[in-house]
């Protein structure tokens, strides 16, 4: 494998969990590569919210672009490809195969996410009237009129939910069959939702593309600011299966409170483990799994046991960083690195 290259840390994903433990990562001394297959849940936002220091101009492009950036001048390596396959080597470490990108690393992280069941058409544009981050939006309904879409436990629980922010909540099954316990039933009808039977055939939306009413196969015509659809979420979590991962029974990845999974050298963070699906939850799970895996990686201080077998640290052995990512710093410092732009990756 001398022709391929070599790294300490290979980053699955380009989302905030990923590149956040990229920067970690690079910025304690390790040399770093992320592979990103663009897209993905953030990259969908519109505005960012929930995101300290961020303000809601900023789309999700905008904000992938600019951390992307900030990983590239601290010296990292990035590439746009799709990883297909990670599998251990003889060695114990990890090739990591792409349609055009291949490389080994010591330690990988898994920052693939998820992707968000549709329902079908008619619906409006992400964004501007579908939503599909109830902690993230639900600020923008205060009393608006809002839709919930589903038929599970799921779409009850945030119908419910809604009645904090406003009092003109609909449940739409859209023509579909309850699935959600008698108990849940006994609760919803409770509340004052009204749960819409029948299926939506039609939409309308105003100038600026946002949603403004759903119309109904029984000629009615409902006006709505946005709403959130409940079809649950398929996990990416086909390299960490492969990798023998633990996974838990919704699909995410077990891990514990570093990201490290049940294979040593794996780590997930980010939308692919349980928790709230939050971009300052998945900067800090990445940021706990850029620390651990310095942990793990770094060479000082030297154990006592290896001390006293191969003897004192000398001179000549520090520092502890490669010099390429030691050349890179050195040109940072100096200013003769790029500062991070909102530029294409």
């Amino acid at each position: 494998m001398s022709d391929i290259p070599e790294y300490q840390v290979a980053v699955v994903g380009g989302g905030p969990a990923g590149l956040t433990a990229a920067l970690y990562a690079t910025r304690l001394g390790h040399d770093t590569v992320v592979v990103n297959r663009g897209g993905g849940r953030a990259a969908m936002m519109l505005d960012t919210h929930n995101v300290i220091g961020v303000p809601e101009s900023v789309s999700g492009n905008e904000f992938l672009q600019t951390a992307t950036e900030q990983v590239r001048s601290y010296g990292a390596d990035l590439h746009r490809d799709l990883v297909t396959d990670v599998e251990r080597t003889d060695d114990g470490r990890f090739l990591v195969v792409g349609t055009d990108v291949e490389l080994v690393a010591d330690h990988v992280v898994l920052a693939t996410g998820f992707s968000d069941v549709r329902p079908d058409p008619p619906l409006p544009r992400t964004g501007r009237g579908l939503h599909w981050c109830l902690h993230c939006d639900a600020y923008m309904f205060v009393d608006e009129p809002v839709f919930v879409m589903g038929t599970g436990e799921s779409a009850a629980q945030v119908a419910m939910i809604m009645l904090n922010f406003t009092p003109e909540v609909d449940l739409l099954t859209r023509g579909a069959e309850p699935e959600w316990s008698d108990e849940t039933d006994e609760r919803l009808r409770a509340h004052p939702v009204d749960v819409v039977e029948e299926d939506v055939t039609g939409m309308e939306k105003g100038e600026d593309g946002w949603l403004e009413a759903f119309e109904f196969e029984d000629g009615t015509r409902r006006e709505y600011k946005g709403g959130f659809p409940m079809y649950g979420s398929d996990y990416n979590n086909g390299l960490a299966e492969s990798l023998g991962c633990d996974l838990n029974d919704d699909g995410t990845v077990a891990v514990d409170d570093h990201g490290r999974t049940s294979v040593d050298g794996v780590f997930a963070v980010g939308d692919l483990t349980p928790g709230h699906n939050q971009i300052p939850v998945a900067m800090g799970e990445g940021a706990k799994a850029g620390i651990a895996l310095h942990y793990s990686l770094r060479q000082f201080p030297r154990s006592l046991d290896e001390i006293r077998d191969a003897g004192p640290v000398s001179a000549e052995e520090v520092p502890g960083v490669s010099e390429r990512l030691r050349e890179h710093a050195r040109k940072h410092h100096e200013g003769a690195v790029d500062a991070p732009t909102a530029a294409d990756d």
